[in-house]
């Protein structure tokens, strides 16, 4: 009992404990510093394979390499122009098709119905959709939609390829919905209750609180959904190389077939025999990684520009 009521053994006791608690809160921040640092090294290192690799292309055809508007491995020609415009096509057109989709189910599943069986099975479903294999996609796609554009092809009197840029965008769009509409569920409920019941109290509409209070107040987060929704679609492989039209010309529309860098990459990299070869399709890999971190600083600049104001 004395040893309890001891005001000099209670003071130890918390110093050591303090001492302990602090020994691993010293631990775990260097674990997290440790694990940032592994996080860049590694980011560094696939930039570094990628430059290293690329280096008998870029000393070969230095800049001319993206301007390029001929791909001919058998001639030696390597150009990336066309794979480039195909990329940034199918990623943003899949953007401007998915982000309405995305809006809409974050607006319903956060705002309208947050609870309820309704509310858990379509959020489940959205989930869903992100976790299936782009192979599948790729099947569906060949089998649903491929027919249907073919049909809406003819009635604008072009070719009917069935299979190209607006195919592959399409496919893309309902790939990416998941990423945007989840991330927008999360902000949305996280608006602050009294600014809500406050906009009400005004009288305003739920559509007026969901447009001046709600949409505000997570734009730069919806962004964030947006940005990280085009990122998906600009490393897509699968189901773009199966609904694409795999050709090295620069679309003429988007009922054309075209290519994307990463599905020339999957479709020629097994077949790359010589070393200018190999090292074309690496530095397409490389401007592709530069593409995604241009796209990224520019997102990351406007959701600045948006949290400021």
């Amino acid at each position: 009992m004395f040893c309890i009521r001891n005001p000099k053994f209670v003071e130890n006791k918390r110093l050591k404990l303090s001492n302990s608690q602090l020994k691993w809160e010293i631990l775990f921040k260097r674990i997290l510093i440790a694990m940032s640092i592994l996080l860049v090294l590694i980011i560094l290192g696939v930039l570094a394979t990628l430059i290293i690799e690329s280096m008998p292309s870029i000393k070969a055809l230095g800049f001319g390499y993206l301007w390029g508007k001929v791909w001919d491995p058998v001639q030696n020609i390597y150009g990336a122009y066309p794979f480039l415009i195909g990329t940034l096509l199918t990623s943003f057109i899949a953007l401007i098709i998915s982000v309405p989709f995305s809006y809409a189910i974050a607006i319903y599943l956060g705002e309208y119905n947050p609870k309820g069986w309704l509310s858990d099975l379509l959020k489940n479903t959205v989930e869903l959709i992100a976790a299936v294999p782009s192979i599948i996609y790729g099947f569906w796609g060949l089998f649903v939609l491929v027919p249907m554009v073919r049909e809406l092809e003819m009635k604008f009197h072009v070719l009917p390829y069935g299979i190209g840029i607006l195919t592959a965008s399409l496919i893309l769009a309902i790939m990416i919905i998941p990423y945007g509409a989840s991330l927008g569920i999360s902000l949305i409920r996280m608006v602050p209750s009294p600014l809500k019941e406050g906009a009400y109290a005004l009288g305003a509409t739920r559509f007026e609180v969901i447009r001046s209070v709600i949409m505000p107040y997570t734009r730069s987060g919806l962004f964030a959904g947006v940005l990280l929704s085009l990122g998906r679609a600009l490393g897509e492989t699968m189901a773009v190389t199966m609904l694409i039209g795999n050709t090295s010309t620069i679309p003429s529309s988007i009922f054309a077939p075209g290519n994307t860098m990463a599905s020339v990459i999957a479709n020629e990299f097994t077949e790359a025999d010589h070393t200018e070869y190999l090292s074309a399709l690496i530095e397409l890999g490389l401007v592709l990684f530069f593409v995604t971190v241009v796209i990224n600083l520019i997102g990351k600049r406007i959701i600045t520009r948006f949290t400021n104001n």
